[in-house]
């Protein structure tokens, strides 16, 4: 097995087409509440995946779990993060409004994607994936669905600064369900709240 990735809540190991996600212990912690922790967000991901799954959107399948680990089906493609830039103007735009849709499905069904950033949006065959729900969680709230909206917007403006307003313009065109607009409408007070927090 290959570690290909190290954050602050896992590692992440690549073996053919399997990703292991195995979330590390936390020193600072009390090692039994640490433990609960680790066990309830495994099992969180690998429900939020299946759900989403079961939606019919684009994510890995979930292959198995145990208490710190899941395994999960490797999604081999372009990482937007990396790529969207050397797009065409066409193709950014198209592949903006298709995360969109998909956005829109799991925020239709109170799944909060909790990291939405194009390091965590693959496209594969043109079918755009999203991948690591580690920090997802459901709600009914407006408000957390429009931080996942504020999240993927700072994303644009962070890495494809070229195209943001655009690419995000796009992102809406896509983003089209009963609450859409009440959305869109709290991202505005999210964002005024970011700014003038210091």
């Amino acid at each position: 097995m290959n570690l290909i990735q190290q954050g602050a809540e896992a590692k992440i190991y690549l073996d053919k087409n399997v990703i292991s996600k195995n979330r590390t212990p936390k020193s600072y912690r009390h090692p039994q509440l640490d433990n609960q922790i680790r066990t309830r967000r495994t099992r969180s991901e690998a429900k939020i995946l299946t759900k989403a799954l079961n939606l019919k959107v684009n994510v890995p399948k979930v292959l198995s779990v145990d208490k710190f680990n899941i395994q999960i089906e490797y999604i081999k493609g372009d990482k937007l993060s990396e790529t969207l830039n050397s797009y065409s103007e066409k193709k950014q735009f198209k592949v903006m409004q298709q995360l969109g849709k998909q956005v829109a499905i799991i925020h239709k069904n109170n799944i909060i994607h909790g990291d939405l950033t194009t390091s965590n949006t693959i496209l594969s065959n043109d079918k755009l994936f999203l991948i690591d729900f580690g920090l997802g969680f459901i709600s009914t709230k407006i408000e957390d669905k429009a931080v996942d909206l504020h999240l993927i917007k700072q994303a644009l403006q962070a890495k494809h600064f070229q195209n943001s307003k655009k690419l995000f313009t796009a992102f809406k065109k896509g983003y089209q369900w009963q609450d859409s607009k009440k959305v869109t409408e709290r991202l505005i007070t999210v964002e005024k709240r970011g700014r003038y927090k210091h």
